[in-house]
């Protein structure tokens, strides 16, 4: 049991990525990127930089990396002491495997949100959980996994623990909520006698933007092998996120798992259009499956993907 909940932290990258989503959850998503507004608290709204807003949106609305880059810079000027703006900066950094920037914003998010606990303890305890799982994300991917074990299992039930007391401040809180749901859903993937239902239940009956829900839904689906269950979820997603390239290549995993090759090409496809925005390993990555899917070999379509890369870069 050890070793299976530790797969929180020995899977850094899906790990940042995937708190990365549950931490715009505090976001708005109104076209208007000046109103700072709270899409989850009709009557008690929080309010958050427009520019940390307008980055977290690019993110993981559309899927704009590079306009979600430029959106942070101004962000850690003018909102230094939102831990939203540490936490995409701490994801930034490791894409781009910047070790230290990312040890160094993963400690800003930790202490603003540590500051936070003053004046709005519910989410101060939300973002110091966030903190400490990232915290173990960075500790996993730089020590190995034998050395950083109990640290990151103490570290671990120090998630549990503020997440624990922001249930205790109300546990009926929409943003609370989603957090939770993402959080239940990665343990009952990763643990197989845990229940996924309840996880999806409540990111569908509380998650919302819905395009974090439904995409959270669906990778819990799609990681159970509950494919048409899955892609009904993306498709939601895709509703209020109709240009997201991570939707489109995840819906082209789905119709790959299910052996739909012309379809999971065609989203493949899809999703390279935007391939200008998105970083250069995940553009190669989902160059690679598609090649994979066509049935390439995994060296002629790693050496593709590389090339299809560099030609992209030289474009530019």
């Amino acid at each position: 049991m050890t070793f299976r909940v530790l797969n929180f932290f020995n899977r850094p990258k899906r790990s940042l990525k995937f708190f990365g989503a549950l931490m715009a959850a505090t976001l708005t998503i109104t076209t208007s990127p000046a109103l700072a507004g709270d899409p989850f608290r009709a009557g008690d709204e929080r309010n958050i930089g427009p520019h940390a807003e307008e980055a977290f949106e690019a993110f993981f609305k559309e899927g704009d990396y590079v306009g979600a880059r430029a959106a942070l810079e101004l962000a850690k000027d003018s909102e230094a002491g939102e831990p939203l703006v540490h936490s995409m900066a701490a994801s930034m950094a490791y894409l781009d495997e910047d070790w230290d920037k990312l040890e160094e914003e993963v400690a800003l998010t930790r202490s603003t949100a540590e500051t936070l606990l003053e004046t709005d303890p519910l989410r101060g305890h939300i973002y110091s959980a966030v903190g400490i799982f990232m915290e173990g994300a960075h500790m996993m991917s730089t020590q190995g996994v034998a050395r950083s074990t109990p640290a990151a299992l103490a570290m671990l039930q120090q998630v549990f623990g503020h997440i624990g007391e922001a249930e205790k401040i109300d546990s009926t809180d929409p943003e609370l909520n989603l957090v939770k749901g993402f959080m239940d859903l990665m343990l009952a993937v990763n643990l197989p006698f845990s229940n996924p239902e309840d996880a999806i239940e409540r990111l569908s009956q509380y998650g919302n933007p819905s395009y974090l829900a439904y995409r959270g839904i669906a990778l819990g689906y799609r990681d159970l092998g509950q494919m048409p269950d899955a892609m009904e979820a993306v498709e939601q997603a895709l509703e209020t996120a109709p240009e997201n390239p991570e939707l489109f290549y995840l819906k082209a995993q789905l119709h790959r798992r299910q052996e739909e090759t012309d379809d999971s090409v065609a989203m493949f496809d899809k999703a390279l259009e935007y391939a200008a925005q998105l970083p250069p390993s995940l553009t190669r990555k989902i160059y690679k499956e598609k090649c994979r899917t066509l049935g390439g070999s995994h060296e002629t379509c790693g050496k593709e993907a590389s090339d299809f890369v560099a030609e992209l870069g030289k474009s530019e």
